[in-house]
């Protein structure tokens, strides 16, 4: 594996090994704190006074900006009093579409005190970018004052953002300035080149004015990319106009009188090829854009479950769970899946869409289905080794950049992962228990025997799911922990090729019983028949195979020779829950997931603190990730560990309500809680990150213990428990089958009761002690 390259913690297998840099989490400057706004498929990042500083050549990978389709269409946006960056006095972006931030003057010679005048911004997103600022005076005098915006667009493409280097690239645009402005460069020469200048009418769907293209009015920032694409950041000022356009720094010279407020603004529209980059309409002004969405917002969440307990640390964390799945929802063609977090992961995923799908029934099935449908439409057709695509395959991961389009990365899509088919099939059978929807069923069930055809054809050679990267750019570990060094035996050796990890055998396992099940609905006795009897063989292997017997423990993961690779790490916890553990061997992983070397007291560590490659900084080699630990919680509640299940949700929850905005993060450092100290930030986490965010109703399912038979027309509760955090947890609006149910939960020492307040439809509630 000497000829792999490590990208932000994961491992890829480059044409040109040279050609690729490390990603931003491997740097050591430590990221300043930023705000983070998300739309769709757009997504905004600036630092805690709403700028985005202009990038120099040399530190292109900062992750600021405003994003769309992986292309940055604006990397500056800088607010500046008389050449001054403002104080900031407060900001604040929980509402996750919107942020408002107030800040002040510094002082300005002998002319104006410090603090005198103030500044209100507020941004918005709603299919493009929108800012009203109100500038107040404070002074007891009129004062006159230079306020200023400076907008840059370097259209750079995510890959490249994230370290990727290119041969080559497209060019920036400008054109003609007016009169009453003269170029300066500003925004335009991030790659230290003079970009093109072109007549207006050299731009498609553009035509010449006599003003000139870039006014007191509009501002354009244009690139015209290697595929021919042209995309453009279409400014617009609106109520009190610009006094005049330096480059691309907007310049108003006010006078305020003692007290008088002024208000001016611009809205960005982003195009390629002059049409609407974004997926939805973009609105006429910013009230017009809150409006709106703050409407289907509205409407999202009427038809949402509504999840409440009496700790309020804790309802602010699901408040902003709810928010942040919303906002995570993301367009593909009519239907919606969740991105998998911002910055570098705001795209369609398989794996990390569907385990967040399934994390989120209990809140909204219909993301379920909508994920479902999309994955299906790009299930894999053909055989390309470039894309580690095989028919039935589920994809990994999509992107729409330049890069892409150019055939430069295998994104178009890239089909590098081995849990996503199984996992897919896994949600298309949990879906169908939630809602009893037969029409989805039976439109996506050839998508499901494409699937399980994919799984057997790769299990043929070993018995095992197993997987070894193709593309010469793809990824080589190809599992949830996807980095460079997390798949390790005891003595901190890596793993070589093909390797079949313990959870994906257990997500196989699954799929199969699962889908026998449903086989058997589709008067398909043969392949039920024949899929019981595959995974009856395959948990017999799997507990021969995999188990270190001087460990008394699974092992991670087989190696090529397939010898077990006997690190102690967590992956098997996601086993607990699936039936593939035979009842001695899973009591076992249990109690061991609880010892000291993997439970932090914030939560159960990726690797035991124990392995010669524990690193609690590592991305999978230490860390605690939230999502591993709902899974986990999961299984341990399956086995019958109630306390410990409980352990583990109040561990996660604790860390969650010291959060900035009480949102969990992608994942947290792996060091030892101790009294006093707050968990540990990895620097470079995804935030929000949809199966983070996800955990939050995972835990809140496995306090309920909900086991839905939509089709069956009952729901069973059983032996429900609240953790000493809660002492009463309130389900609404809960969707099983076509039954509308409200249900609460009251703890009354170590027993937790459960009655149902409300029902509209004719499901049977059975709750079990």
């Amino acid at each position: 594996m000497s000829d792999t390259v490590e990208i932000e913690g994961k491992l890829f297998v480059p044409a040109e090994a040279a050609a690729i840099a490390q990603w931003p989490s491997v740097v050591s400057e430590h990221p300043q704190p930023t705000l983070t706004l998300k739309d769709d498929d757009l997504f905004l990042i600036t630092d805690t006074i709403g700028n985005i500083a202009g990038l120099l050549t040399d530190e292109r990978q900062g992750s600021m900006g405003l994003f769309c389709h992986d292309t940055r269409f604006l990397s500056r946006l800088e607010l500046q009093i008389e050449g001054h960056a403002p104080i900031l006095l407060s900001s604040n972006a929980r509402k996750g579409f919107a942020m408002s931030v107030l800040c002040a003057n510094p002082r300005i010679g002998d002319r104006i005190r410090a603090e005198t005048i103030g500044i209100q911004r507020d941004i918005i997103l709603n299919g493009g970018l929108f800012e009203e600022l109100k500038a107040t005076n404070y002074n007891t005098q009129p004062v006159k004052f230079q306020l200023t915006l400076s907008f840059g667009a370097d259209f750079v493409d995510l890959f490249e953002i994230r370290g990727f280097n290119r041969e080559g690239r497209g060019q920036l645009l400008r054109l003609d300035q007016p009169e009453n402005g003269s170029h300066n460069g500003n925004g335009s020469g991030e790659f230290g080149e003079s970009p093109e200048l072109m007549k207006e009418e050299d731009i498609p769907g553009r035509s010449r004015t006599s003003s000139g293209m870039n006014s007191p009015q509009e501002l354009m920032l244009a690139y015209k990319g290697l595929d021919g694409s042209v995309m453009e950041s279409r400014i617009t000022f609106v109520q009190r106009q610009p006094d005049y356009l330096d480059g691309y720094t907007a310049v108003w010279n006010l006078e305020l009188d003692s007290h008088e407020t002024q208000v001016f603004g611009y809205r960005l529209q982003l195009l390629t090829d002059t049409r609407p980059t974004t997926a939805g309409n973009t609105p006429g002004s910013l009230m017009q854009a809150k409006a709106s969405i703050l409407m289907e917002e509205q409407e999202w969440r009427n038809s949402a479950t509504r999840i409440r307990t009496n700790n309020k640390a804790i309802n602010e964390a699901i408040e902003q769970a709810e928010q942040d799945i919303y906002l995570l929802r993301q367009s593909w063609g009519k239907g919606k899946a969740l991105s998998a977090g911002i910055p570098w992961f705001s795209t369609l995923f398989g794996r990390d869409s569907i385990i967040a799908a399934s994390q989120t029934l209990i809140l909204d099935p219909e993301i379920a289905r909508s994920t479902l449908e999309i994955l299906a439409e790009y299930q894999g057709k053909t055989w390309d080794e470039w894309r580690d695509e095989q028919p039935g395959k589920i994809l990994h991961e999509i992107r729409l950049g330049e890069m892409a389009r150019c055939n430069e990365v295998p994104h178009t899509p890239y089909y590098g992962t081995v849990d996503a088919t199984p996992l897919w099939l896994m949600l298309y059978a949990e879906y169908y228990a939630w809602t009893h929807d037969r029409d989805t069923l039976d439109r996506l069930w050839s998508n499901a025997i494409a699937a399980m055809d994919w799984i057997d054809r790769e299990m043929e050679a070993t018995g095992y799911l197993t997987y070894a990267c193709k593309s010469n750019r793809g990824l080589a570990n190809q599992g949830w922990k996807d980095s460079s060094d997390c798949i390790v035996d005891r003595d901190g050796k890596l793993a070589n090729p093909p390797i079949a990890l313990c959870e994906v055998q257990g997500y196989v396992y699954a799929a199969k019983q699962r889908l026998s099940e449903l086989a058997r609905l589709k008067k398909r006795l043969d392949l039920a028949e024949r899929w019981e009897e595959e995974a009856r063989n395959l948990k017999t292997r799997f507990n021969r195979d995999f188990w270190v017997s001087d460990l008394d423990f699974c092992a991670l993961a087989l190696d090529g020779e397939g010898k077990p690779i006997d690190g102690i790490s967590s992956n098997p916890g996601h086993c607990l829950n699936l039936g593939i553990f035979t009842p001695e061997k899973a009591q076992s992983v249990a109690e061991r997931l609880l010892a000291p070397d993997l439970f932090s007291g914030w939560g159960i560590r990726t690797l035991s603190r124990l392995s010669p490659a524990y690193n609690p900084m590592g991305y999978h080699t230490g860390s605690v990730w939230p999502h591993d630990n709902a899974l986990i919680a999961l299984g341990l509640r399956s086995q019958g560990y109630i306390d410990q299940a409980l352990e583990v949700t109040d561990s996660i929850l604790d860390m969650t309500i010291t959060q900035p905005y009480q949102r969990p993060p992608e994942l947290f450092c792996g060091y030892d809680r101790s009294e006093g100290n707050e968990p540990v930030q990895y620097p470079v986490a995804c935030s929000p990150q949809a199966w983070a965010s996800g955990s939050i109703f995972q835990f809140i399912h496995t306090m309920a213990n909900l086991v839905p038979d939509a089709p069956g027309n009952y729901l069973r509760i059983i032996d429900p428990a609240l953790p000493e955090a809660i002492e009463s947890l309130c389900i609404q609006n809960l969707r099983v089958g076509s039954t509308l149910l409200d249900l609460e939960f009251e703890r009354s020492g170590t027993t937790t009761a459960c009655r149902v307040t409300k029902k509209r439809g004719n499901l049977r509630v059975v709750i079990e002690a």
